[in-house]
């Protein structure tokens, strides 16, 4: 396993619609393996291929929560509800940070590494994380649906 390098703003591939994973290996795995350990190390709570350079729709949430590492290869999303405004940050714009506004409720559909589909139903802060990398996989960057930019000062106490 590694840490990767993240891919910061501007870059093109941050903003590009990524390509769908077609092929279920050890090399995905890998992959899969090195996002975790270096959301992990850059303090993260998602992080999602085009943000360390891949053109892949694949991304990973980890919220420090019972739902544990959720991995998402191919994800969709199937439905949301409700609406929930908080603070977002994000590893490719270090030290930026937005209030942001997003359905509470998601249900997605997914791959797992192994190539098996599933669905996860989220509400809450999971369910943003998941919406936010998401986003990442088809070009969308958090930045273009802030509200108002935070100060490092508002964001005490706060998850971000």
């Amino acid at each position: 396993m590694a840490i990767r390098k993240i891919v910061n703003y501007p870059a093109d591939i941050l903003e590009t619609k990524c390509k769908e994973v077609t092929v279920f290996n050890r090399k995905l795995a890998k992959t899969l393996d090195d996002m975790y350990d270096t959301m992990i190390e850059h303090d993260g709570v998602g992080l999602a291929a085009p943000q360390i350079g891949l053109d892949a729709r694949v991304a990973i949430v980890d919220i420090d929560d019972e739902a544990g590492t959720i991995e998402m290869i191919n994800p969709k999303i199937l439905n949301t509800s409700g609406e929930q405004t908080g603070p977002e940050g994000c590893l490719s714009f270090p030290g930026l940070f937005g209030e942001v506004t997003r359905p509470n409720y998601v249900k997605i559909e997914a791959y797992d590494r192994k190539g098996r589909q599933y669905e996860l139903e989220a509400e809450g802060f999971l369910a943003r994380a998941i919406q936010h990398e998401i986003d990442h996989l088809d070009g969308i960057l958090f930045t273009s649906k802030v509200i108002r930019y935070l100060e490092e000062d508002e964001l005490k106490g706060e998850e971000a």
